[in-house]
């Protein structure tokens, strides 16, 4: 008598398969959602950041073992390396000042009398400024949420990430779907080419009317965006509206930038008491 045939949503070959990638995008809406019920989530700031970016501590170690060993050996390292490891403990500042964000704005929270987790800190869950963000949430005792993409090539998620707040996606715009979604503050620290792409979806977003809520972004690091970005050209060019332009504010140190994010958060998104049609459609629509 041949075996019974399994089910097909217990078959592996078939879930992994083309034709179950309808299947596949789905789960990675669901399954996130309940997680989010579950922990009473409401919604989240976002921090990004470049992923390059080191702990003090582990920029200035890396430079001190460098040094050693060239006293050992009687040698001399190369301008070009010393140059890059002394950036790195220069950028190490923003590592720093996103960990310290991230405990001010966690350590806030966690004192609203509100019947679910709200504003907690959200991080792509590499390393980073994205560690650094986890970091600080959790040193101040709060949840905090990681959403890694699945790469072959990527270091694997961050320890500070709150249990059952780790998420792993296989698809880049399911990702940013749960950045957007559930955001309520945008905080981009000095990065690259992701940081970027993540900082003008939203801001097409927001311009455009995209997202159901006024959703603030933070640029970290004047002196680093004014090299980086001059998005007065755009106006200028006529590309984008000078009112545009006041979708973005900036910061340059922890207690600035949180100052930024409770005055807004608060003037625009938090209520003491939410009536359940204001909710954020599927996240706490249960306390179970």
């Amino acid at each position: 008598m041949d075996a019974p045939q399994p089910l097909a949503y217990l078959m592996p070959d078939f879930l992994e398969s083309t034709e179950a990638r309808p299947i596949r995008i789905i789960a990675e809406y669901l399954e996130p959602l309940r997680r989010f019920r579950q922990h009473h989530v409401q919604d989240t700031v976002v921090f990004f950041g470049s992923a390059r970016v080191q702990s003090r501590e582990r920029a200035a170690r890396r430079l001190d073992r460098v040094l050693a060993h060239a006293r050992q050996d009687g040698t001399t390292p190369s301008e070009a390396e010393l140059a890059r490891l002394r950036k790195a403990v220069t950028w190490s500042r923003f590592y720093e000042d996103a960990r310290e964000l991230a405990r001010l704005l966690t350590a806030w929270t966690q004192t609203l009398n509100a019947p679910y987790r709200r504003f907690v800190v959200c991080s792509g869950g590499g390393p980073g400024i994205m560690e650094a963000a986890n970091r600080g949430a959790a040193e101040a005792g709060g949840k905090t949420v990681g959403l890694n993409i699945r790469l072959p090539f990527e270091q694997g998620p961050n320890p500070y990430i709150s249990d059952g707040l780790h998420f792993e996606f296989h698809y880049f715009f399911m990702r940013k779907f749960w950045f957007a979604y559930l955001a309520k503050a945008l905080v981009v620290f000095p990065g690259g080419f992701g940081t970027l792409d993540e900082l003008f979806e939203i801001l097409t977003l927001a311009q455009t009317q995209k997202l159901s809520k006024k959703l603030d972004v933070l640029l970290y690091g004047r002196d680093y965006w004014n090299q980086v970005l001059n998005l007065q050209t755009m106006v200028d060019w006529g590309a984008i509206d000078e009112q545009d332009l006041g979708l973005m504010h900036y910061a340059d140190t922890p207690e600035e930038a949180f100052d930024v994010l409770r005055t807004q958060l608060m003037e625009r998104h938090f209520k003491p008491a939410w009536p359940q049609e204001e909710l954020a459609p599927g996240i706490a629509k249960t306390r179970g």
